[in-house]
């Protein structure tokens, strides 16, 4: 599914901090193309070193890359335990709009970038370039913040955070899951969870009428809402454990983006795979309050998913 990546660069530290996923990813999946693309001031004086800026990062790729290559299981000569296609592309003018072009251009499956840091507490400063991207792009996009990126362990597990709603939509995700977790040489987790609205209950509830008091009622009606989602949920598991993967299921209740930002946070997820509304409008997404919200409030790694494109 991720035969040809894209990885924008600007030779800053915040955009290299892609690399090691970008290096894992090629060497444990069936990569066919990593695309380097370094959008740089307009400086005809400076595109020597610029050129030689991104051919030394291709090389730093191809060397790392095979190196993690040739200590996985069943690859052990032949092509593909060379080291990968890395091919680079300068370009100027508009950052986002050289990204996507380049992207369409070359049928890219997904777009690898990185993120600023936080601002404040508990929000990202997504930079104007990323928050663009995202915006207007109909093909996934990953996106690692600044010295978040999770480096993945040879014969050690991670964990895949997959939020679903019930709905088709958040499913269409799925697919892309199964990709990230084909990766030769580690065992994921697929962690399948549903966040439920809390159950409203009337104040005015007649409880001396009722076979139940108040607070009874109320964890009946929440334990209810529970095992309505973790039955949703196990269907959907069952059908990803007949494929070999391993599935756990967590149901909570709470506000979906909150619950979703602090579980990432407190179980050191590798990545959070999550799918968006489609396009509003010409050229622009609307994410949905819930993906926008953990885009901007979660730390873990997220791979965004516009639904219903061909894969």
């Amino acid at each position: 599914m991720f035969k040809k990546i894209l990885i924008p660069l600007d030779g800053s530290a915040v955009a290299e901090s892609v690399l090691p996923q970008a290096r894992e990813l090629v060497a444990r999946l069936d990569v066919d193309t990593i695309f380097l693309l370094h959008i740089y001031p307009g400086s005809d004086e400076l595109l020597p070193a610029h050129q030689a800026y991104l051919e030394h990062t291709a090389e730093i790729i191809r060397a790392e890359a095979a190196k993690v290559r040739a200590k996985l299981p069943g690859i052990r000569g032949g092509v593909s335990a060379g080291k990968p296609d890395v091919e680079i592309k300068l370009a100027t003018g508009h950052p986002a709009e050289q990204i996507l072009d380049f992207a369409e251009q070359k049928q890219v499956n997904l777009i690898l970038m990185a993120t600023h840091g936080r601002s404040g507490i508990r929000r990202w400063v997504l930079g104007s370039v990323a928050d663009k991207v995202l915006s207007m792009s109909g093909i996934p996009v990953w996106l690692v913040r600044a010295g978040k990126g999770k480096n993945l362990e040879e014969g050690r597990k991670a964990s895949i955070l997959v939020p679903l709603d019930g709905s088709k939509l958040a499913e269409s995700v799925l697919p892309y899951v199964e990709a990230v977790a084909g990766q030769r040489g580690i065992q994921f987790d697929l962690i399948l969870l549903q966040v439920c609205e809390p159950p409203v209950i009337l104040s005015d509830y007649p409880e001396a009428t009722m076979p139940l008091s108040w607070e009874r009622h109320t964890q009946v009606e929440r334990d209810e809402a529970k095992q309505n989602a973790l039955n949703y949920l196990s269907a959907v598991g069952n059908s990803l454990k007949e494929k070999g993967f391993t599935v756990r299921l967590e149901a909570r209740l709470g506000a979906a983006a909150d619950e979703i930002a602090d579980y990432s946070e407190r179980k050191d997820i590798y990545l959070i795979t999550m799918s968006t509304h489609g396009r509003s409008g010409l050229l622009r997404w609307a994410y949905g309050s819930v993906a926008d919200r953990v885009m901007h409030e979660a730390s873990s790694p997220l791979l965004l998913v516009r639904p219903f494109r061909t894969l």
